[in-house]
């Protein structure tokens, strides 16, 4: 009554592809550098030089290499900056967490705090908040 499937499905897993596989580590390492990139690269606009350090630090070791650093003025206003900032940071934490990073988890969880003050008009403290 039916007739029989002919050709392989397209749900078939391609086991012997010929690109390469990267792990879950290297995906998330890779995910992870992008945010710290992107954190840079606003962190760097709010001419905050040596949060932009550290920064580039986690970046460079995710990588194995230095970031390219330069200030790509986007006219916006610092309370945009800082909420776009706080973003990244958060996304930040989220993937160096799950990677289980705690260097750059700490980095992360000090920049959204440093953006939340900021946008609080306080001055941040540079510590965690509840940290004792």
């Amino acid at each position: 009554m039916y007739e029989p499937i002919r050709s392989p499905s397209v749900h078939t897993p391609a086991d012997d592809a010929d690109f390469p596989h990267r792990s879950r580590e290297e995906e998330l390492d890779i995910q992870l550098a992008g945010h710290l990139a992107a954190l840079l690269a606003v962190t760097d606009e709010l001419g905050l030089g040596a949060a932009g350090d550290r920064i580039a630090e986690q970046v460079a070791r995710l990588r194995g290499a230095p970031p390219a650093r330069h200030a790509g003025l986007t006219d916006a206003a610092p309370t945009d900056l800082h909420s776009r900032a706080h973003a990244l940071a958060g996304r930040a934490l989220l993937v160096a967490a799950s990677r289980a990073d705690t260097t750059a988890a700490i980095l992360a969880a000090i920049r959204m705090d440093a953006h939340t003050a900021a946008l609080a008009g306080a001055a941040p403290s540079g510590q965690l908040v509840g940290a004792h």
